[in-house]
């Protein structure tokens, strides 16, 4: 058997060494079954249904299609599925994925029942997605070998595998590989504030600390509506206690996260300098994505993919045709006095 290849990382369900790294902080972090898995209901439901049916014919689920914002758990998804159908899962990311020959190999090395993850799906270059089509629908893979006429085509039978993806921008995959994710396609929604509440109690668990009711309040109304966001923010406020010989309490929550630049809104420096600019530049708007991206250094992907989402769901920009545009809530937050100056 050829040795793993570099675009992916194999891990299996009852794989779980310690280190000492951030990254398995991380991922002590994550549920390890479903009753762990809190919020996006309807999602596991629909998951138990379909891992359950398939189960019973003895086949692997279909494949599986999550997209939505990042932070919401879309890796977090795929692990429990893995762990609860009790299958290795083979993780790797659209990026990483630069040639024919790399998704080759990670799928001619797939054992039958296997779990393939690709993160960043949307990524994906355009001929190794073409060469994916056949793989998920049919179990076979098409390699042309040599070029011109003398090229021929090799057909190679594939075991039987779970495609699991995950994007957070959908509008970039072409409607072809959308429609071979015949398990369903999923969308992550934001998390409830109570949600986030008992997530991060649950994470305070696992990493030893203890905080009252107002501290565990303080976090989760700035944590965005995201668990990664809540845990980064439950373990700076863990650090600065550590290191102050303090409690963590609504006052030592609100020491860590204003040294941390974030408001009682969750909003980051970043954040507030899109809005700021928006409203002392461009009049509040509408201006467009590129000047945005332009005025405040920032990539426009990091501005329509991190903070737009929240910025919108709280009610502070309006994205129109025309542009973007700060609303009144956000002309407030920042101390502004609103002018509707909309034609």
């Amino acid at each position: 058997m050829s040795s793993p290849n570099k675009t992916t990382k194999d891990v299996r369900p009852e794989s779980s060494v310690p280190t000492r790294d951030e990254s398995f902080l991380d991922q002590t972090l994550r549920p390890e079954i479903w009753g762990e898995y809190i919020g996006q209901e309807n999602i596991k439901a629909n998951l138990k249904i379909l891992l359950t049916a398939a189960a019973e014919r003895s086949h692997p689920a279909e494949h599986i299609l999550f997209y939505g914002p990042p932070g919401l758990g879309k890796t977090t998804l795929a692990h429990l599925i893995a762990k609860e159908t009790n299958r290795q899962i083979k993780i790797t990311s659209g990026p990483a994925i630069e040639k024919v020959g790399d998704l080759a190999s990670i799928l001619t090395n797939l054992a039958p029942g296997d779990i393939v993850f690709i993160d960043e799906i949307h990524r994906l270059n355009k001929m190794v997605e073409e060469i994916l089509y056949p793989a998920m629908e049919s179990g076979v893979l098409d390699i042309i070998i040599g070029k011109g006429p003398s090229a021929r085509t090799i057909q190679l039978e594939l075991p039987a595998f779970t495609l699991i993806a995950a994007t957070t921008r959908i509008a970039l995959l072409s409607s072809p590989l959308r429609s071979r994710f015949s398990g369903g396609v999923f969308r992550l929604e934001f998390y409830t504030n109570d949600e986030i509440k008992k997530i991060i109690s649950r994470s305070a668990k696992i990493l030893g600390v203890e905080l009252d009711d107002e501290a565990l309040s303080e976090i989760s109304k700035r944590a965005r509506f995201t668990p990664r966001t809540a845990n980064y923010l439950l373990k700076r406020c863990r650090d600065y206690a550590q290191v102050n010989k303090t409690p963590i309490s609504k006052e030592s929550v609100k020491k860590a996260l204003a040294l941390l630049e974030i408001d009682e809104l969750g909003l980051s420096s970043s954040d507030r300098r899109v809005l700021d600019i928006i409203i002392s530049k461009f009049g509040g708007g509408p201006v467009g994505l590129k000047t945005i991206a332009a005025a405040t250094s920032e990539e426009e992907a990091t501005i329509e993919e991190v903070m737009e989402p929240y910025l919108i769901q709280l009610g502070l920009l309006d994205r129109t045709t025309r542009g973007r545009i700060v609303t009144k809530k956000g002309y407030e937050h920042l101390g502004y006095e609103y002018e509707d100056n909309i034609n």
